[in-house]
């Protein structure tokens, strides 16, 4: 059966509601047909659906396009590109948009994309974020949208975030006559790889002239069926760390004529993390880990050096700015002590993602009065991070949790594993958020 038949088959269906409905799609859908242009067939919104431009009649427009972006987010997660190569993903993004009225596109470098909806009626200009690259993984999971690239995959839920704002704009486009303002979608290549690809945008000005910028991730360690908005710190400041103790070789057996770089550091690997449980104030976050340790070659040789590498997250500023500092003093006290010599250096990563705390307050508004009451739930912190902190330099902006896990289902393994998945329910509550949040700071009730 061809997905365009599935489609059909979804519609028709008279008595379920939308969440059984997009279940039997699932069930029915393949890698089927595709169009002559190379874009999956999808099925149009129906016109009695798309017809008002109001926030109800949106919002039960989005369930009905809920199977497209279904479609669109298999699609990219067979096709996977890791960060600065997405040229086939951006392409693909930017194609899809052509065949929608009402936007103007650009690409203001190689592999994103920005198409911007240019409302009839005045308003604000409002951007919406979606990050489009994968990362270096080689896929485990058996399903039939698997990737067909060796060493890539859609691991972090970036494939989601693209058909959601896909879903948006198509959802959006037919009205730019009676939009009240400006919505600039952004498609951002590069969110998994420092200095990233928000920078870029940011100075190739993408932002100029927004007031408001919001975001979302699909996130597997949450539920799916609920979202989490918090307000202030969110997502913290990745930074890395990179470390070559350099010492003498020599024979295994003679230790004594020769400066161990191997047991030096593993001292300094243990040490450091006083740094984190006796120089820092227990009352701020922070985490510190060595990710990697490479040294020697066999089992009788004493290497001449060791290396090793990691990650520090913090999220105050002031804490992020002496962490280099008091790593890099035990890291040289330690190997000195030893007669060894070190050459560290620290780099600073994504800022930490901040919430403006009215625009939650807001957005959490939005979410409680149009969805379920068990929808909104309280969310801590995360030491990941997230370079949509690069948009909220330049407007206030929120980034939200969208719940996508589902342990019932098997749907466990956490974000960049091998393994990893979502509940593709969550594509409905994530284009529903937008769709809701989006109308809200275009004052559209």
């Amino acid at each position: 059966m061809a997905e365009s038949e599935a489609y059909c088959n979804l519609r028709d269906l008279p008595v379920v509601g939308y969440t059984d409905r997009l279940h039997v799609f699932l069930r029915l859908s393949t890698n089927g047909m595709t169009s002559t242009l190379g874009l999956p067939e999808l099925v149009p919104v129906p016109p009695n659906m798309s017809t008002t431009f109001a926030a109800a009649s949106l919002l039960e427009a989005a369930e009905h396009i809920v199977p497209n972006v279904v479609v669109w987010r298999r699609h990219l997660h067979r096709h996977p590109e890791v960060a600065f190569e997405e040229v086939a993903t951006s392409q693909f993004i930017h194609d899809t948009l052509g065949s929608l009225p009402g936007l103007h596109l650009t690409r203001p470098t190689a592999t994103s994309v920005v198409a911007e909806l240019r409302g009839g009626r005045p308003g604000p200009t409002i951007a919406v974020r979606a990050d489009i690259d994968a990362l270096p993984i080689l896929e485990e999971n058996d399903v039939e949208y698997r990737s067909t690239r060796d060493g890539a995959m859609h691991a972090c839920g970036h494939d989601g975030h693209t058909a959601i704002v896909l879903g948006l704009a198509s959802l959006l486009a037919p009205h730019a006559a009676v939009v009240p303002g400006t919505v600039r979608f952004i498609f951002q290549h590069a969110e998994e790889m420092a200095p990233g690809g928000a920078e870029e945008l940011v100075q190739q000005g993408v932002m100029d002239g927004v007031s408001q910028v919001i975001g979302l991730h699909l996130w597997a360690p949450m539920p799916v069926g609920r979202i989490g908005i918090l307000a202030g710190p969110a997502m913290a400041a990745p930074d890395q760390f990179q470390c070559t103790i350099v010492g003498k070789g020599g024979h295994a057996a003679i230790p004594h004529e020769c400066v161990d770089p191997i047991a030096i550091g593993a001292q300094i690997i243990t040490a450091l993390q006083q740094v984190v449980t006796r120089t820092v104030d227990p009352l701020d976050p922070v985490v510190l880990s060595v990710t990697k340790f490479i040294a020697g070659t066999t089992f009788n040789v004493i290497p001449n050096s060791a290396h090793f590498a990691g990650t520090v997250r913090t999220f105050e500023p002031a804490l992020r700015t002496s962490m280099p500092a008091q790593m890099e003093r035990v890291i040289r006290g330690i190997a000195e002590a030893f007669g060894a010599t070190v050459d560290f250096t620290y780099e600073h990563g994504y800022r930490p993602v901040v919430n403006d705390p009215a625009l939650t307050d807001r957005l959490r508004a939005v979410v409680a009065r149009t969805f379920a009451p068990d929808t909104l739930i309280d969310l801590r912190p995360t030491m990941g991070g997230e370079d949509f902190s690069a948009y909220q330099q330049r407007a206030p902006g929120v980034f939200a949790f969208v719940g996508a896990g589902n342990t019932d289902a098997g749907i466990v393994h956490p974000h960049h594993h091998p393994r990893f998945e979502i509940d593709e329910r969550s594509l409905s509550l994530g284009l529903r958020y937008l769709t809701a949040a989006t109308l809200e700071l275009l004052s559209v009730r």
